[in-house]
């Protein structure tokens, strides 16, 4: 798929105002890339202050994207064994 001229500009513009409104100066801690955003806003089902919320938060995340990498992989050897990763759903319907 190809990204339209004003994609490509929105996607420089965040980029842009991503740099520069935070301080990055050295010492600061946006040079070491703590831009004190997160990726999941604080509330009733997340508190980053809780260290065992926090933590077993992480494990489930990182064990979901092992089961997702684990998924894909399998269906690429059945895509390359059979022809086709998602199967004939006419066999089975």
């Amino acid at each position: 798929s190809k990204v339209p001229a004003a994609g490509w500009g929105q996607i420089i513009a965040w980029m842009a105002y991503c740099e520069i409104s935070v301080n990055q100066k050295p010492g600061t801690p946006g040079a070491k890339g703590e831009l004190g955003w997160q990726g999941i806003p604080p509330g009733p089902s997340y508190n980053p202050n809780e260290k065992e919320s926090k933590s077993k938060k992480l494990k489930s995340e990182l064990a979901n994207g092992r089961l997702a990498m684990m998924t894909i992989v399998g269906m690429f050897f059945q895509d390359g064994l059979t022809g086709s990763a998602w199967g004939d759903w006419a066999l089975y319907t």
